[in-house]
């Protein structure tokens, strides 16, 4: 749920990097920061544990624009990949305005995707989210890697009836990462026109 800000006349909107581990999620957040100009964005701050960590950073990206006189600040975050860090990806998710899936196209991590993917519609679903209906864009990394499936097979196995925006990338090198983003960022304020914001 997006939070306004009526004093500094912005609308606060949550932005989830969602996948497995080791899939990008984290290279997502670190190009976007590198390339958005330090008067924009907050400070990054890198929650570490043992085995993962999480990202985020706010920043207002002045080319997507005004809505109903307000500014969209947007509050990027990655989850922990690994399983045993369930419940701190439930607790990220609580109040997701959308979502970026981040999908590792090498043929060896499907099925991590796949389970990352079950686990995902499983958490919306215990929030009251439809996995339908939320800003959700697919994101193909690591397509420059030798051994990757083919993009028309990623597509069928994640988003079979092409119900969401998605995209190839290779992150490391910045290649589909702002248009993830830009894409889930107009989603999520296109949602916001169809409500009233007074």
């Amino acid at each position: 749920m997006s939070f306004i800000n009526y004093s500094t006349k912005e609308i606060n909107c949550k932005i989830v990097y969602y996948g497995a581990g080791s899939s990008g999620k984290s290279t997502n957040l670190q190009y976007i920061y590198k390339k958005t100009s330090p008067e924009a964005k907050g400070k990054m701050v890198s929650l570490s544990s043992e085995n993962d960590s999480t990202l985020f950073f706010d920043f207002l990206p002045l080319s997507l624009g005004e809505l109903k006189g307000y500014k969209t600040r947007f509050h990027l975050y990655t989850i922990p990949g690994q399983q045993f860090f369930a419940s701190s990806r439930k607790l990220i998710l609580k109040g997701v305005d959308g979502i970026v899936f981040v999908i590792d196209s090498q043929v060896e991590r499907m099925e991590a995707n796949l389970d990352t993917l079950e686990d995902l519609k499983i958490n919306l679903k215990e929030q009251n989210y439809d996995v339908d209906k939320i800003p959700l864009v697919f994101q193909y990394n690591k397509r420059d890697l030798p051994n990757v499936s083919a993009a028309p097979e990623l597509q069928e196995l994640i988003n079979p009836h092409q119900l969401h925006p998605d995209f190839e990338a290779v992150a490391v090198k910045g290649q589909g990462v702002f248009e993830s983003f830009k894409s889930v960022a107009k989603l999520i304020i296109n949602e916001l026109k169809r409500k009233d914001l007074e």
